[in-house]
């Protein structure tokens, strides 16, 4: 890691379909081995099956899982003459969206659905209606910052 100078941020284009950046940023972390256009037929079809089942627009729905998703709050441990604390720090927006598009992929690879399509819109779908393991893992890191509440004076 270059000490002279941070990495700037590439832009992302915003995606066909929807023309939304941060739906791309979704495939492009969904991707496996560089094959893209997989990535976005999982990802639209998924959608398709969330329009159908919740009758909504399928771009707002993914926009409101993300919300619901993306955490305020983590913990970074802090060394402190040998003793080593887990810091509650509030978490930066660019963070908060990784965060979240990273729990929710995660959390739908571990679904036992048949298809990754039904597996992500089944995440999604749970999302919205404040369940599944991508929800809990936010809750998680939420109950985690607040049981460190009494180390936050050691923040930098």
């Amino acid at each position: 890691m270059s000490r002279r100078h941070a990495a700037e941020k590439r832009e992302v284009l915003p995606d066909a379909k929807f023309g939304d950046r941060v739906l791309t940023k979704f495939m492009n972390n969904l991707m496996i081995d560089g094959k893209k256009s997989a990535a976005e037929r999982i990802v639209y079809n998924a959608f398709d099956r969330v329009e159908t089942k919740l009758k909504k627009a399928p771009v707002e729905v993914f926009h409101e899982a993300l919300d619901l998703i993306k955490p305020s709050v983590e913990v970074r441990s802090r060394r402190v003459g040998g003793a080593t604390y887990q810091v509650p720090v509030e978490v930066r927006p660019e963070r908060r969206e990784a965060l979240a598009i990273r729990w929710l992929i995660k959390a739908a690879r571990a679904r036992n659905e048949n298809t990754m399509e039904e597996r992500l819109a089944g995440e999604l779908m749970d999302a919205v209606n404040s369940r599944g393991a991508a929800v809990k893992k936010r809750e998680d890191t939420h109950k985690m910052a607040d049981a460190n509440k009494a180390f936050s004076h050691y923040r930098w």
